[in-house]
């Protein structure tokens, strides 16, 4: 008999190591996985809320009926994404 773990296929053969069989079809782990929303996005994100809820509530205080402020709120909001992609980060 072979030693522990190998095994002879025939005479004269190369022994083949069935350990290495075993342990190079086992996958290699997988990296673990980004943010769900990366941090530029996020605080580009939340600063457009907050110059939208400002905006909204300035344009609510100044007079004009709810759902006005919140469609100016809405606006600004929208309008402050692009600007505030190119001038964070």
């Amino acid at each position: 008999m072979g030693q522990c773990g190998r095994r002879y296929i025939g005479a004269g053969a190369r022994p083949v190591n069935t350990w290495e069989k075993h342990v190079s079809s086992v996958p290699p782990p997988q990296p673990p996985p980004g943010p769900f929303l990366p941090l530029h996005t996020a605080l580009v994100l939340l600063a457009a809320a907050v110059i939208g809820l400002v905006v909204a509530g300035l344009t609510f205080l100044s007079g004009t009926p709810a759902a006005g402020a919140v469609l100016a709120g809405l606006i600004s909001a929208g309008g402050s994404v692009p600007v505030l992609r190119t001038l964070i980060g």
